[in-house]
């Protein structure tokens, strides 16, 4: 059974990655946003934001940070990344930089989300590992490992 996870991401520059992601049939991520949609959601305000969040953090045990370029200090990540621990969520991130876009090329790998956090004194960071897949066949090692990564941050945050 696919774990069921939050994705948590930057939409314009990300979206191609992530949906690749989602293709691989290994976690059971929220519905992704056509990009109208999404617009829909941002131009009805912050509460309106932040309620298709907490709907799509329902019943899910697992916040996946997909970190492009710009990933890291984003306002609405740093809010999911806060709710989801708050919720009792595990928390882990992968770097989708050298995952193609819809144009073929491949992004700078940005910083590292969970960066800045604190958990009982201890960076977030304990809890919450980035992977960063090799360049070489990266679709392949993020699908054959990404189950193995969930467990681990599952894990992990019966720990924190």
């Amino acid at each position: 059974m696919a774990a069921k996870c939050f994705l948590s991401f930057h939409y314009k520059p990300d979206n191609w990655r992530v949906s690749q992601i989602k293709q691989m049939g290994v976690i059971e991520g929220q519905a992704l946003l056509a990009a109208n949609k999404w617009e829909e959601v941002k131009g009805k305000g912050d509460a309106a934001i932040k309620q298709w969040i907490a709907d799509n953090m329902k019943g899910r045990n697992c916040l996946i940070a997909l970190a492009g370029s710009d990933t890291a200090g984003r306002k609405w990540i740093k809010h999911e990344i806060t709710e989801a621990w708050k919720a009792g969520m595990a928390v882990m991130g992968i770097y989708i930089h050298n995952l193609k876009d819809s144009n073929g090329n491949a992004a700078v790998k940005g910083g590292n989300p969970f960066s800045g956090f604190t958990v009982g004194g201890k960076p977030l960071t304990t809890y919450a590992t980035m992977y960063d897949p090799p360049v070489a066949d990266t679709y392949n090692y993020i699908s054959n490992n990404l189950t193995t990564w969930v467990a681990a941050a599952i894990k992990a945050r019966k720990t924190a």
